[in-house]
């Protein structure tokens, strides 16, 4: 009886004494692999911003041309000025055309004079005619001369009127409130029609035209609020990397897709009260979009490797194995997948240049949350 119970006895303290080692072996283990920081797979609804190079132009903006021939008498404004509508800009020398003017207004006083004179005549044959004294003929010779007459008439008003109208071009004036551009001409110079003077910009408002691929676009016509139909505000951000004070919003989207490029044009209007945004700057234009049950992973968690990008994924026995994934867009400072992970995952946050496939490590599970937080 003793002896069966000393051998039982001595079974029990071998089994204990087994697990004890192996369990002193698996944490022995376990604390030689490396402390590694890994983070979940998660899917929540974000708001996506996407900048776009986009190219500033004014409302208006119009070269002032010459129409008519002659020297440069006067410069009236300056570059840079502010100017209104109406306003006087440049004066060319009117000497010729005046002395024109006087010579067409001249042929219509003659004509205006033959007119007279042909309608006397005319009523003096329809006299002899009624009485007999001379035949139908002489009055439709008259009739036919008066017709004549005034068609040289209304050819002296018409050259009379185009005489004015240059003389009116020799003064160019402002066709609407805006800012001067440079001046390449001086004072002197001799101008040929069609010459450019300078340009006018009218910059109180500001068009900022970009260029958009067909998956954004899809994106943002997705994100319009169904209730109230209105798009997210856009926001510029300068080329100092400063965001411009005031919002815009999306005016226009071209009917059509290029065929080269694959995107589609957007116009965006901005207010520029203070006038700091000229014709022709450049910038970004930040659009903001919603997205729904958005697949995230930190970008620091991805690698690339021949144009492909990898995250390490932590099986259930923390094992690690290198997996594709793929995305076209990015938030903050993380990444949207599209395919290759899903919610749940467990990927290696850093310290991926210290591991390779198949490598076991000690995982240190991460807070995304508390991650999006900092990245902020």
């Amino acid at each position: 009886m003793n002896k069966c119970y000393w051998t039982i006895a001595l079974a029990l303290t071998s089994i204990a004494f087994s697990v004890g080692c192996s369990n002193i072996k698996n944490e022995q283990e376990k604390e030689s692999y490396p402390n590694i920081p890994v983070v979940t797979v998660v899917q929540k609804d974000t708001i996506l911003k996407t900048d776009y190079v986009s190219d500033i132009q004014a409302i208006k903006n119009v070269e002032i041309r010459a129409r008519v021939q002659g020297f440069l008498e006067n410069i009236l404004v300056d570059e840079g000025q502010e100017v209104k509508k109406g306003q006087s800009l440049f004066k060319i020398n009117d000497q010729e055309l005046k002395t024109e003017l006087a010579r067409s207004k001249a042929n219509v006083s003659n004509a205006m004079a033959e007119t007279k004179s042909a309608e006397l005549e005319l009523n003096r044959t329809e006299v002899l005619v009624n009485k007999n004294i001379i035949s139908k003929t002489e009055y439709e010779l008259a009739a036919a001369k008066l017709k004549a007459t005034k068609a040289k008439l209304d050819e002296a008003y018409s050259i009379q009127k185009n005489a004015e109208t240059k003389l009116s071009y020799t003064i160019i004036k402002a066709p609407f409130d805006g800012i001067i551009d440079r001046i390449p001409l001086k004072i002197g110079s001799l101008i040929d029609p069609g010459a450019l003077l300078t340009t006018i910009s009218d910059i109180k408002q500001v068009y900022a035209y970009f260029h958009v691929s067909e998956n954004e676009y899809l994106q943002y016509k997705k994100s319009v609020n169904k209730i109230t139909h209105q798009r997210n505000p856009l926001q510029l951000i300068l080329s100092d990397a400063t965001e411009y004070p005031y919002l815009g919003k999306i005016e226009t989207i071209d009917g059509e897709f290029n065929d080269n490029t694959g995107a589609i044009a957007f116009r965006a209007k901005f207010p520029n009260p203070n006038k700091l945004l000229k014709h022709g700057a450049s910038g970004k234009v930040r659009i903001t979009t919603d997205v729904e049950k958005a697949v995230l992973i930190p970008q620091k968690a991805g690698f690339e490797i021949q144009d492909k990008n990898y995250v390490f994924v932590v099986d259930k026995d923390n094992k690690i194995m290198m997996r594709p994934f793929f995305t076209t867009r990015r938030v903050a400072q993380f990444y949207i997948v599209d395919k290759g992970l899903k919610p749940g995952d467990k990927i290696v946050y850093e310290g991926i240049q210290n591991i390779k496939q198949g490598d076991k490590i000690n995982p240190q599970l991460k807070n995304v949350d508390s991650i999006m937080r900092l990245e902020e």
